[in-house]
């Protein structure tokens, strides 16, 4: 089958996009061929046809090129990335075949349109630059990435949605904890690390295997100095140290400006990340504490984030979402954010002045992207218009208020009330979508615009009176003027009277009704009305292609303006939450310490009925109060109370105020939160394995400025590792870290320690019994539990009446004849102090080996030495055979 030179240019287009589905303007439509077509008809629902119907058919789907946004979504939701091929010139003015060119190729990674973007949440696009391999070959780790202490990558991330602009350097093993906390939806690798990672693959994050040479390291610096203007990256922080990071970066860059094929000027600087400055988080903890996503369904609603969120813009909500993510370790911008809070907190006048000008802006930050790259609407630039039409008065509120950082976001906050001015006198209130709905430009703006309407307006006028002089010059009533593209305007007339046409009447087509004439004098005037249309639709476009590149020239204006309006929406949000929920100021100290008086639990304060949640106190950090030993029955509290000290201690340091009566919050270098039990089965590893793996990242990192949060540890193996574990990582927190700590467990025998190591205490979460029933009182008190009353929250769970009843049947055997230990499971655990010491191991006390009486009832002197050496030989027989009767 011979190739029509539409399929030519059809196949030249997929070679170009490589594996993206390809999408091929044809006229209104959207077309795919061949497996594009099939993939399609798979996952956007559409009909498979074919094309040039035959022995070879060509498989083809399609769809209505209006409808391009949702059927991009539902690719991209998919895992594809799609290259839309437009046609770049007039068909009506094309001579053969119609110009086709990608415009651009769209992947999780380089939205832009709203449709497809959440506007709540940042859309990253990351890239991965690994450095030089170790010599030997290192083992594959249960964290998805080669695991080399040793070895460093670059990792940099940007959002071209917004411009922003990210890039650092890091230990590798960090790589899963700095993509949970960036949450990228694509992230570039070179094709050798694409491989690599194919088998235990970043969960949600799309991998691009990219070129090698797209991460050399000179064309990188080139391409980064050339976007930015400059002739180093010295002036934004980087130095020849940070190569990887600029490998990188420049990846991205790369990637960005192949897809978009258009400017990328709204990106304006590479910012280096320091994560000493950011209070540390793991993937592990962010996940336990629930921080931005819910661990059992992986959505936002139910996260702190959720709570947190009374932002009422699309920029202060991603800003948030920011803050939460990394919160600060550097008390002097934490405190400027808490005045700032606090200011607001106090003015509700001010606040709610604040807020109800938010509320009637718009996505600044997004819209500038699509300014940027010469996709924004009219609507979009209607809508810039709008935004900078508040800010006169949003500004002139934050005049004169006493929080430093306020006076630094009225400083920095330009009206830009030149570009507002052009936007309102340009475009029309009421802003159509398309620039080829017309309609766009107010009447006045363009004079010559202006005169091409009138004369186009003026042709229809003249068109309608010619009419009706015609009419009246040959008696014919019903005589009407029409037009089509094929004739243009004509006279018609009704077979009844077409023999009172006059002899100027030019018959150019006939009906089975009536005849269609023109005149020399109409087809005159249809020049004029026909030019001065085409005129006038020509001249909107230019005129708003010359607008949009007036708003593109003011874009970091702008930028700085919508980042300002980002601050202020997340700093009155803050103060919003305050109010509404009796938050305090928590006092933010260096000291590592905790002293919370009423805290609770930011989630369930909010999500629990009014009034019910049960606050506590919590101090910790200072003399005997370092590591916290909390003890007590399920479905108590236990792990509530400890997430909710990390989770206030969080909100501190982001600038929030706190769920609490009063606090003193000292900085947390690291937050670490071992909470509930998960599997790895992809990656080979139990949930014990899992368990243990976090705790050795706990304990080879933490320092004496973190935050460590345990629940539960050892549970996960036999009785005897598990507290043997859980008793020797209590002793190397307390003895090596000496970190503030909360444990949480039911092993009751490591209650032992407050005796033996100066800085524990233990707590536990306050039962009372009433006959057969147990009320949970939520309320954490000194000292230590002595139950755990598993049996009943097995009942509240709806376990069947009748394994309830078998299982009180056996507690209460065990626990009046207890079950005999053999000596090797008897560990002495605690030090010798000159008295014995009970080891409770869950329900029931270990018993001695009888063994131990016939010893202590021995009479060594009376023993010659060879009846002492039989007696021994019988002890030891009976050691190895439990079953064999004492002599």
């Amino acid at each position: 089958m011979a190739t029509t030179p539409m399929m030519q240019q059809y196949e030249d287009a997929k070679r170009v996009c490589g594996d993206a589905i390809l999408l091929f303007r044809m006229g209104d439509f959207y077309e795919l061929f061949f497996d594009d077509a099939k993939i399609a008809a798979q996952k956007l629902g559409l009909a498979l046809t074919s094309r040039d119907k035959g022995e070879n058919p060509i498989p083809m789907a399609g769809f209505p090129h209006h409808q391009l946004d949702g059927y991009l979504a539902k690719l991209i939701q998919a895992g594809f990335r799609a290259a839309v091929c437009e046609q770049v010139e007039d068909a009506r003015k094309a001579k053969g075949l119609v110009k086709r060119e990608i415009t651009r190729v769209v992947s999780p990674g380089t939205l832009t349109d709203d449709a497809l973007l959440n506007p709540q949440e940042h859309n990253y696009l990351a890239a991965v630059a690994f450095g030089p391999k170790p010599k030997s070959k290192p083992e594959q780790s249960g964290l998805k990435v080669l695991k080399v202490p040793d070895i460093r990558i670059g990792l940099a991330w940007a959002e071209l949605s917004t411009g922003t602009f990210f890039a650092a350097e890091f230990p590798q093993d960090q790589l899963p904890d700095q993509l949970a906390r960036i949450n990228p939806s694509e992230c570039l690798v070179n094709e050798e690390a694409r491989d690599t990672l194919t088998v235990n693959q970043l969960p949600g994050i799309m991998l691009t295997a990219r070129p090698d040479w797209s991460f050399a390291r000179d064309a990188a610096t080139t391409a980064l100095a050339n976007q930015f203007g400059t002739k180093t990256l010295e002036g934004m922080g980087f130095s020849d140290q940070d190569g990887l990071a600029i490998q990188a970066a420049g990846a991205v860059l790369e990637y960005l400006r192949e897809t978009q094929k258009s400017s990328l000027d709204h990106i304006q600087r590479l910012t280096p990340y320091r994560n000493s400055e950011i209070l540390e988080i793991d993937e592990a903890t962010r996940r336990s504490l629930e921080i931005t996503r819910t661990i059992r369904d992986g959505q936002r609603d139910g996260s702190l984030l959720s709570v947190l969120d009374h932002t009422v813009t699309a920029m202060g909500s991603r800003l948030l979402n920011d803050w939460v993510a990394n919160p600060l370790t550097d008390i002097h911008l934490i405190q400027q954010r808490q005045e700032a809070v606090a200011t607001l907190l106090e003015n509700d006048s001010l606040r709610a002045t604040i807020q109800s000008h938010l509320k009637q802006i718009y996505d600044m930050e997004r819209l500038l992207a699509r300014v940027s790259t010469g996709r924004a609407s009219p609507r979009d630039l209607s809508f810039i218009g709008k935004t900078l039409e508040q800010l006169p008065p949003l500004k002139s509120s934050l005049q004169n208020q006493s929080s430093g950082l306020l006076q630094q976001l009225e400083e920095t906050l330009d009206v830009c009330e030149d570009l507002q001015t052009l936007i309102a006198s340009a475009l029309v209130d009421d802003c159509p979508l398309q620039i080829r709905e017309g309609g766009i430009i107010r009447p006045g703006f363009h004079q010559e615009l202006d005169k091409a309407r009138e004369l186009s307006h003026g042709g229809k006028q003249w068109i309608a009176s010619y009419q009706a002089l015609e009419a009246e010059k040959t008696g014919i009533p019903n005589l009407k003027i029409g037009f089509n593209k094929v004739f243009g305007y004509y006279l018609e007339l009704t077979n009844a009277h077409k023999d009172k046409a006059p002899d100027y009447f030019i018959r150019k087509q006939t009906l089975k009704n009536a005849e269609r004439y023109i005149t020399p004098e109409l087809k005159e005037h249809e020049e004029d009305v026909l030019s001065s249309n085409e005129l006038a639709q020509d001249l909107e476009h230019q005129v708003f292609i010359e607008l949009r590149d007036s708003v593109h020239e003011q874009a970091t204006r702008l930028q700085n303006t919508a980042r300002v309006l980002g601050h202020l929406d997340v700093l009155a949000a803050l103060a919003e939450l305050a109010q509404q929920r009796n938050y305090c100021r928590p006092t933010v100290v260096v000291e590592p310490v905790l002293d919370i008086l009423d805290g609770k639990h930011p989630v369930l304060d909010v999500t629990e009925p009014e009034g019910t949640f049960v606050p506590n106190d919590t101090q910790a950090g200072t003399g005997e109060e370092l590591v916290l030993l909390i003890t007590g029955p399920n479905m108590a509290g236990k792990s509530t109370y400890i997430r909710q000290v990390a989770l206030i201690t969080l909100m501190a340091q982001i600038g929030s105020f706190v769920p609490a009566r009063k606090a003193t919050i000292g900085i947390a270098d690291r937050i670490f939160a071992r909470v509930g039990a998960s599997d790895e089965l992809s990656r080979g590893q139990s949930t014990f394995m899992v368990e243990m793996t976090e705790t050795a990242r706990i304990l080879n990192t933490a320092t004496q400025h973190s935050l460590v949060v345990l629940d539960e540890i050892g549970r996960g193996t036999s009785t005897y590792d598990g507290v043997s574990l859980a008793w020797a990582i209590m002793e190397h927190i307390h003895n090596h870290i000496g970190c503030r700590t909360l444990f949480a467990t039911h092993y009751h025998e490591l209650t032992e320690l407050e005796g033996t190591l100066s800085s524990v205490k233990n707590l536990n979460v306050d039962v009372k019994e009433w006959h057969d029933n147990v009320v949970f009182l939520h309320k954490i008190v000194s000292g230590a539990a002595n139950k755990s009353y598993g049996i009943h929250v097995a009942r509240l769970a709806g376990v069947p009446q009748e394994v309830n009843h078998r299982a009180q049947q056996i507690l209460a055997q065990l626990e009046s004849e207890p079950r005999s230990l053999s000596d090797s499971e008897q560990i002495e655990l605690t030090p010798k102090t000159g008295k014995d010491r009970n080891l409770q191991l869950t329900l029931f006390n270990p018993v001695e080996h009888p063994l131990l009486d016939t010893i202590r009832a021995t009479e060594v002197n009376e023993l010659t030495p060879l009846q002492a050496l039989q007696l021994l030989q019988s002890w030891k027989d009976q050691l190895n055979d439990p079953a064999k009767k004492p002599d």
